[in-house]
């Protein structure tokens, strides 16, 4: 390929160091991200002829325009470096995990002094032990849910337990032992918690084996109240976890790892093996990775997995190992802080472990295929039926949707929402501020934003850009609302000379569509793959107008309140903002973690935790007065009916 002078002369310029490079493209925007034991050599080998490349490769090379590179001093930094850049950055050629940053864990909050149990998205408290990550939150609820059943974990917030008065109804119902009222200890608690630690852990036998040593001490001191309850517990962990048992020969603590390719992507199965016993299986899926070989494949897994799990076992079972196995057998070593292995099997009990495990990733990508065929299905006739019931005179390939959010007119906001294909296209997706109308007005409202979106398409197509994300012309435009916003929004498009584009609205009380020039609505029929579309669009342009109105107010109510904390300037308050994103998040965090943000002391952040705890208790107080004061008037109005009744 051609090089400009100023690459020719970086690429000359390359050390002879380990470290990752960055391929960015004509915007600046970061493409790929890569690591190198030698950056000279590697970062060379994209720039040469086409032909000599992968397709892959070639084909991003064709919008390789610069490169950045950071050196590094061990291949292991360069490892860990690369893995943060692409998590960050998530670059369009490199393989990603899908949605990893949605994955949940289950939080066992050590740091309180009665720890619960709690799902987090992202595992950053100290002092907090993390089980995770679980592609399935429903799977995050029902282990949840079967700990609860088993031992009697308090799942009240800090807030309730610190104001509590009196036991609440999970005593009762023997799930809570009240440490709010003190009528458990410390200790004992903590020693229940330590044994629900074992059971996520794995380590169901130990589990078992220290409920029944409770058990029998109970019995001989004759607390048979007591005994009776571990009864109940050593019963239902035996029932609850008789599932199979691996082979001794495989293993007793170990994650089996395998996949199975489609098209574009790779369906993994992790198989998780603790103490001899089959605890768990996860599914993920592996975007980007065609033209990749399964070395590469297995390095980006490898990296992103481990990066966010905290669960590392001694030994992992992968389907095929990774080109630089050593680094990252390094990394996994220094982050579980014990041995860990990389083996891949070829014959014996672990073979046939992996081999299982590959037979579920094959049902698994059957059934996401099967599942996309009948999307793309449903979708097809989802828009034939738009077009034929709206009496559009081509398919809507391209649909916008609008919608308005605001707090009785405070940081009102609107979202255009684009469906390309039936399906959401969330890079077409832009967000406005309402900038000319003050107060609730959302007719007015909308004119604005209609106007400014088609105003930006005509100065594109004036400047013969065609590449901003208003240059397209939607095939159909969907208002969320009745017949105000639709007149308000037609208006706009008959001022700018556009209103030969189909416009209607979709009022949400009956799911009725409504058209400028007629007063008679039209009717879907509830059940149709057509309403189902519209509603769907609909419902995400709510969904990422009232997103971006949220985090306006959530920032503006987060300023106001930091700004009243002295010693948080405009510096202290962003870092505070940008980490948090809430007063909630901020009170909970502790000083320690307070004061180990960029530019806060000690100081600060017990300044900022004393003032938030005063903000929230202030809060309580306030709150509980306005509800005595209903319950007043509630008991004024009651009289004076009862006054009448009797007159």
């Amino acid at each position: 390929m051609e090089l400009s002078e100023n690459l020719d002369e970086k690429r000359q310029l390359l050390p002879d160091k380990s470290g990752v490079y960055l391929m960015k493209d004509e915007k600046g925007e970061i493409v790929y991200v890569g690591k190198a034991v030698n950056l000279k050599h590697r970062v060379r080998s994209y720039f040469q002829d086409s032909h000599r490349l992968l397709p892959k490769v070639a084909a991003m090379m064709r919008h390789v325009c610069d490169f950045e590179i950071i050196t590094t001093d061990t291949e292991v930094e360069a490892l860990i470096l690369e893995a943060t850049l692409i998590k960050k950055h998530r670059p369009h050629y490199n393989i990603r995990l899908k949605d990893d940053k949605a994955y949940p864990y289950i939080r066992l909050t050590w740091e309180e002094d009665f720890p619960r149990l709690l799902i987090a998205r992202r595992p950053d408290q100290s002092g907090s032990r993390y089980f995770g990550p679980y592609t399935r939150a429903q799977s995050v609820h029902e282990t949840i849910r079967l700990l609860r059943h088993i031992f009697p974990i308090r799942n009240c917030t800090n807030q309730k337990f610190k104001n509590a008065t009196r036991p609440c109804l999970q005593y009762y119902i023997k799930r809570c032992p009240a440490p709010c009222q003190a009528l458990i200890d410390k200790d004992s608690y903590r020693d229940m918690m330590r044994t629900v630690e074992l059971f996520l852990e794995g380590k169901v036998d130990v589990v078992e084996k220290t409920l029944v040593e409770e058990l029998n001490r109970a019995a001989q001191s004759m607390e048979f109240e007591k005994a009776a309850k571990l009864r109940d517990q050593i019963l239902a962990v035996r029932e609850i976890t008789a599932q199979q048992k691996v082979s001794a020969e495989a293993g007793r603590n170990l994650d089996a790892i395998s996949w199975a390719l489609g098209e574009s992507d790779a369906y993994l199965q992790v198989f998780m093996v603790r103490e001899g016993r089959l605890i768990g299986r996860e599914s993920f899926t592996l975007t980007g990775v065609e033209g990749s070989d399964e070395s590469e494949l297995a390095h980006a897994f490898l990296m992103q997995y481990y990066d966010r799990t905290r669960d590392i076992p001694q030994e992992i079972l992968i389907e095929k190992l990774p080109a630089d196995e050593g680094q990252i057998s390094e990394w996994l070593r220094e982050k579980r802080k014990g041995k860990v292995e990389l083996k891949m099997p070829i014959r014996g009990e672990k073979q046939r472990l992996l081999a299982m495990v590959r037979q579920n990733a094959v049902i698994a990508r059957d059934e996401a295929m099967r599942r996309m065929e009948i999307k793309e299905r449903d979708r097809e006739r989802a828009l034939l039926e738009i077009r034929e019931t709206l009496g559009l005179d081509e398919l809507p390939y391209r649909m916008e949707c609008y919608d308005i959010s605001n707090t009785q007119g405070t940081e009102s906001v609107a979202s255009m929402v684009v469906f390309t294909d039936g399906r959401p296209d969330k890079s077409q997706y832009r967000r406005f501020k309402i900038q000319s109308v003050e107060g609730p007005n959302d007719f007015l409202s909308m004119k604005e934003v209609i106007r400014r979106r088609f105003i930006h398409q005509a100065e594109d197509a004036k400047q013969q850009l065609g590449k901003s994300h208003f240059a397209k012309t939607p095939n159909l435009v969907i208002i969320d609302g009745g017949r105000g916003q639709l007149g308000y929004a037609y208006e706009a498009m008959k001022e700018l000379h556009v209103e030969n584009i189909p416009v209607f609205g979709l009022a949400k009380q009956h799911e009725w569509l409504f058209e400028p020039k007629s007063a008679d609505p039209i009717i879907l029929d509830r059940d149709s793959a057509a309403l189902k579309l519209l509603m769907h669009l609909r419902d995400e342009a709510h969904r990422f107008a009232i997103t971006y109105h949220r985090k306006l107010r959530t920032k503006r109510n987060l300023s106001s309140v930091l700004d009243e904390i002295e010693g948080i300037g405009p510096t202290r308050k962003k870092i505070l903002r940008q980490t948090y994103g809430d007063l909630a998040s901020i009170r909970q965090a502790g000083v320690d973690e307070l004061a180990r943000l960029p530019k806060m002391t000690r100081t600060a952040a017990e300044a900022v935790k004393a003032y938030l705890d005063e903000y929230f208790d202030r809060a309580t107080v306030n709150s509980k007065t306005s509800q005595q004061k209903n319950t007043e008037n509630s008991h004024s109005v009651e009289s004076v009916i009862r006054k009448a009744g009797d007159g």
